[in-house]
Parts: structure tokens; sequence; C-alpha cells
């Protein structure tokens, strides 16, 4: 009799054990794939939580919150029923990322030549890395970046569109409303920053620039 129980007992637990790795770790794998498409060819999720704390059911519901990244660590709601466990995991993916080609010194300005694609694991660059050299078009390097470093946004900036000093043309508009005047700008500002200017006045006004080096308000 007491072999019979413990027979009984070992099925019970067999019943009640977590999906099989291979199982659960597919259909996280699905999940984020289809949350990055771009990317999914390259995806594998490793999961971190004990097994003995995965969820019970065959098909769980995922679910996380509405800021969570693209890949990398975080933790991922199983939903069973009225169950709910969260799960910790590695969103491991591999793709191109942008590194340089040589050394870029602080405060040169780069082209697209000073960069090239790298195969490797995204979810481990630094936070904002690039992955195309079209952002960073004649950008200007803000630390010195060794060859094959990736790179990321922090690195640099947009060229100055507006000095300080610089003579800038204001342009004011608003419903039924258009007016321009010539002023000095008091700050560097980049394309659509914001930039404080001194009209002819003396009056100081603030507004962003454009594509042309023009400052525009809307009123």
């Amino acid at each position: 009799m007491r072999n019979l129980t413990a027979l009984f007992v070992s099925l019970l637990a067999l019943a009640t054990l977590p999906a099989s790795a291979a199982d659960l770790s597919a259909q996280l794998t699905q999940f984020f794939q289809t949350r990055d498409a771009q990317h999914a060819a390259g995806m594998t999720v490793e999961i971190k939580t004990p097994q003995a704390q995965w969820p019970t059911c065959d098909a769980p519901h995922f679910s996380l919150p509405g800021n969570s990244r693209l890949w990398g660590a975080m933790s991922v709601a199983a939903t069973c029923g009225d169950t709910r466990r969260f799960l910790q995991v590695q969103v491991q993916v591999t793709g191109e990322y942008l590194v340089a080609t040589r050394l870029l010194a602080r405060g040169s300005t780069v082209s697209p030549a000073d960069f090239r694609l790298q195969q490797g694991r995204l979810d481990t660059l630094p936070s904002r890395a690039l992955f195309d050299a079209e952002s960073i078009t004649d950008a200007v390097v803000l630390r010195d970046i060794q060859p094959g470093q990736p790179v990321t946004l922090s690195m640099m900036r947009q060229p100055w569109r507006v000095k300080a000093g610089q003579s800038v043309m204001v342009i004011a508009s608003g419903e039924g409303f258009n007016a321009s005047g010539e002023g000095k700008a008091l700050n560097n500002a980049i394309l659509a920053q914001s930039v404080r200017v001194r009209m002819g006045n003396g009056q100081v006004v603030s507004g962003k620039v454009d594509a042309d080096g023009n400052i525009l308000i809307s009123l």
C-alpha cells in the first residue's frame, strides 16, 4: 500500500510539472519574435528562472510592461488561468551593428566611411547603440572612439546649425500673421533645437532652428 501511495504521489508531481525547457523556450522565442520581426531570424530566448517556478499550463499567456525594450534581460509575466508567474529571461539577438573603422578623435567630424557594420550579439551592446550611419553623417565626435568599438548615440552630436553670435533670420507666424526680422543667436543649437535670439531692438526671443538655419517662432 505504501508503494502505491508513493507511486500516486510521483505521478501527481509529474502531472503538475512546468512545461519542458524546449517547449517554453520556443513559446517565448515566438512571443518575442512577433514583437521584433526585423530580428526574428537571429533571436533565441534563454530562461533564467528555475524550472520549479515556471508556469504549469501548456500554453501560458505572456505579457510585458508597455515600456519594455525589445531584447536583453527582462521579466515576462506568464499567466495560466488565475495564476501569474514572472520569468526572468535573456532575449538574445544576432544582427549587424555599427563600429568605427579607425580611431575617431574627439571633436572630429565623421562620414559614412568612418564606420562599418559588424555581425554580433545586439542584446549585449551598450545602450543606444547605432545600426546604420545615415543618422550620424557629419556628426561631431564627443569622445575618442577606438577602431572596432560599437558606436552609440551618446558618443556624438549633430553639427551646430546655428552658433552663438551668428546673425540669423527670425520668422514668427500664427493664424493670419507672418513677420520676420534679423537678430543674433545667443547660444549654439543643432537642427530643431531651441535657440535664444537678441533682436535689433534688444528684445530676446526663443524659437527652433529649421533646416535653413532660420529661427521659427509659432504664435
